[in-house]
């Protein structure tokens, strides 16, 4: 342990010896001794130091199997209930899979775990587990739903963020390494601050970028007020897990949140911009891109070439046009010369030029040709018009050939080299042309008293890294429970506080905060690892218990907060895709890389060649469409079909946990979707080959595969039953000229009969429907 965690541990456990002391105190002076403004004074519980409580006694003082175990099991006691029998292990290795991966365990990784009686096969299986690669791809996806993330801007022009990849990439490799969580909050709050120049750190602050954005706005002052607004409403709910952004219009009506607190946070963000064109490292995947690039380049040369003569024969003029365009705040800043910029100056014009192509300016060009009344229109600038719609229109015949594979930059925050940064108002109801008092960067007083410690440099305010720096300091007790209360949620199915992205009044409070409390507090003691923490609870004894239904927990404790059963959970979207591609043998594991496009429906956002449309255009090569869905491209206004029955994350906004819908939708979804049932053709094909001409075998291998069990005996009866059915239902159809039959997809095996081959295919895509397959126990 560092000197400095030590220091921390020790100034939690003082800070919550006194709190301890201070209630002892209360408890002991007689009824109404204590003052009424003590009372009204006293911090939310959330906002109080956290601290690590004394375990409590149990009876049952062997079923603990890790550091928490006991504050699971009092609960339980207390209510008269003992905790379940332990699950057995072929679900066991299931579920932990499951949620260590989000994919589904192969029937070998199944036996070897229950023929392995070492006294310590469980920790072997989570240390596998949680040493894998699958392991930062899994937990990825949980922050990325938090960092809003996607691969386009979203609102009406949706464009493409090419870069962002790079921030996804980040994320994955953080878990995969271990990066203490209170780096990995520094880093994207602050990269390019605590480690200006590093491309591996830099690339962090794509948490911060990640806003919706409009290149369309015209009201630049706004939309740097917007941006600013979207950063201290991510940091308030997926690292505070506070609504601190109610306070933006008012103050908060149920936590100490003021206006002037949401400001002065949103201070530390004012000089903040972003470069989305600092170049990247030369490496594989942007030899790929320049290589692809390249062959477009030169297939569109003339016509480019053509459109840049026609903008540079009236440059000027459209530049001019452009910038009058925007509002009057703006313009005060586009038009005042370079000298004279002051910080908000210097953000506006970053801003301008990042949105300022030739393409804005061919704007110029319609409005010419268009408005007869206009001083520039011309029989001149109409034929410019005409030719460049033209070009445009001939140019939209090679999309296919530009690379939709990554970039040759990266996006990353900047403060523009220099340190002084704009004003920042309080807002009359959140109007940004309604300015009240200046406010300077300050943490929310109801939380604390301490003031910032702000140390600019040179090329920047240094102000994010002093939130940072509080952010993860031992005297901000939200950031570490928040956290373990989110790992507690992915496990469990709720979290420890149900609201888990509001820890304030309005939110849910702790079904057991001293649990909470304990796992926060140990978090931090061991450097905040991450990992450690998930192997605490993959091998605890509250973890590895069984599922099954029990009337006397149900009775007792209907919503199962006291977790006497595991709870059982629907998967979500992404790990029913990637778990169908595993078991089809399909799944391409590849790690990290830009975002692909899988094939999509013909009537996927009202129809269309989907090949020719730059919002989806379909990867050239084909392993890409058996990617994990973690790297499906994400496009705000167009979310990929088969994730977004399944529910899969908003990237419109913070997702602070999955819903779980039920609809036919998702049952026709997997049914009439011609990519499962192409899967369930290459299951069908793996189970034949694998384990042979066997009916029975065949069945147990499916079971196996899927499941991680063989099928029961009334199971068997039952899928026998649907073969045998299935298969009259095809000769029917034969019978009647209507035959259409679909195979299993292999080249190893030979079909002795056809039609019950493909009764097994259809038995196959029918299993991998069922709720056994989409549901971990």
């Amino acid at each position: 342990m560092t000197k400095t965690l030590k220091r921390s541990v020790i100034a939690m456990m003082l800070s919550a010896s006194a709190a301890a002391l201070a209630i002892a105190e209360e408890q002991k002076a007689p009824a109404g001794a204590a003052s009424e403004s003590a009372r009204v004074s006293k911090p939310h519980w959330a906002w109080q130091p956290a601290y690590q409580p004394f375990a409590p006694n149990v009876q049952n003082k062997d079923w603990s199997r890790s550091s928490f175990d006991a504050f699971v099991l009092s609960k339980i006691e207390a209510r008269g209930l003992t905790p379940s029998p332990d699950a057995d292990r072929a679900i066991f290795i299931r579920r932990a899979t499951l949620d260590a991966w989000g994919l589904i365990p192969t029937p070998e990784e199944v036996a070897a775990f229950e023929n392995d009686k070492s006294p310590d096969a469980y920790e072997k299986l989570i240390d596998r587990l949680l040493a894998s690669p699958r392991y930062g791809e899994r937990q990825a996806r949980f922050w990325l739903d938090l960092a809003r993330y996607a691969d386009s801007t979203g609102f009406q022009n949706d464009n493409t963020r090419p870069n962002m990849f790079r921030y996804r990439d980040y994320v994955i490799k953080a878990f995969n390494d271990d990066k203490s969580y209170a780096q990995f909050i520094r880093e994207q709050i602050a990269g390019d601050e605590i480690a200006p120049g590093d491309q591996d750190v830099l690339v962090a602050t794509g948490f911060l970028a990640g806003y919706p954005d409009n290149s369309n706005s015209r009201d630049l002052v706004q939309r740097k007020y917007q941006i600013t607004t979207d950063m201290v409403d991510t940091v308030g709910q997926a690292i505070l897990g506070t609504t601190v952004g109610c306070a933006r219009c008012h103050n908060h009506k149920t936590d100490k949140f003021t206006q002037k607190d949401y400001y002065s946070l949103q201070a530390f963000f004012a000089n903040t911009a972003f470069d989305e064109k600092v170049p990247a490292r030369k490496g594989e995947v942007e030899a790929e891109f320049q290589k692809e690039q390249a062959v477009y380049n030169e297939a569109t040369k003339a016509i480019r070439a053509r459109q840049k003569e026609i903008i540079d024969s009236v440059r000027e003029a459209a530049l001019k046009y452009h910038k009058e365009r925007y509002l009057t705040d703006s313009r005060d800043s586009i038009f005042k010369p370079k000298d004279q910029w002051n910080a908000m100056d210097r953000w506006v014009n970053h801003r301008l030029v990042a949105v300022t192509d030739d393409t804005a300016l061919a704007g110029f060009l319609r409005y010419a040709a268009d408005d007869k009344t206009a001083p520039e229109h011309s029989e001149e600038i109409v034929k410019k018009a005409e030719e460049y719609q033209k070009l445009t229109q001939e140019l939209r015949k090679f999309q296919t050939l530009r690379s939709n594979k990554g970039s040759l930059n990266y996006t990353a925050a900047t403060e523009l080299g220099h340190s002084d940064a704009p004003p920042t108002h309080i807002l009359f109801v959140g109007n940004h042309e309604k300015p009240l008092d200046e406010v300077q960067p300050a943490f929310p007083e109801g939380m604390t008293t301490e003031a910032p410690d702000i140390k600019p440099t040179a090329t920047s305010s240094g102000r994010r890294t002093a939130l940072a720096d509080w952010l993860v300091s031992e005297k901000n007790p939200l950031t570490a429970r928040v956290f373990v209360n989110r790992v507690w949620n992915q496990y469990f199915g709720k979290g420890i506080v149900g609201t888990v992205s509001d820890f304030g009044k309005a939110g849910d409070k702790p079904t057991n905060q001293e649990l909470l409390d304990h796992l926060a507090f140990t978090f931090v003691k061991d450097g905040w690892s991450v990992k450690k923490l998930h192997r605490s609870i993959l091998l605890s004894a509250t973890y590895r218990q069984s599922s099954d239904y029990r009337e006397d927990v149900a009775k007792a404790d209907p919503e199962n907060k006291l977790l006497a059963v595991f709870p059982r959970k629907r998967l979500e979207a992404e790990e029913i895709r990637d778990s169908i591609l595993v078991a089809s043998g399909k799944l391409n594991e590849k790690i990290g890389g830009p975002s692909v496009f899988p094939p999509v429906p013909t009537n996927f956002a009202g129809g269309g060649n989907f090949n020719q449309d730059p919002a989806w255009t379909v990867s050239k090569d084909p392993n890409d469409y058996t990617r994990r869905s973690l790297y499906i491209f994400t496009r705000r206004s167009l979310p990929y079909p088969l994730l977004e029955t399944f529910d899969m994350a908003n990237a419109q906004q913070i997702h602070s946990k999955r819903d779980v819908t039920t609809t036919p939708l998702q049952a026709l979804t997997l049914y009439n979707s011609e990519l499962v049932f192409q899967w369930s053709q290459a299951l069908a094909g793996r189970v034949i080959e694998e384990a042979g001409d066997n009916e029975a075998a065949q069945l147990d291998r499916l079971y196996l595969v899927l499941f991680g069990r063989k099928p029961s005996e009334p199971e068997v009866k039952a899928l026998h039953a649907f073969l045998d059915q299935h298969q009259k239902t095809i000769a029917e159809k034969a019978e009647n000229g209507k035959l259409s039959i679909a195979v299993p997809v292999t080249t190893k095996a030979h079909f002795v009969d056809p039609l019950r081959a493909s009764a097994f295919v259809d038995l196959v895509h029918t299993v991998v429907n069922s709720n056994d397959f989409v549901y971990r126990f």
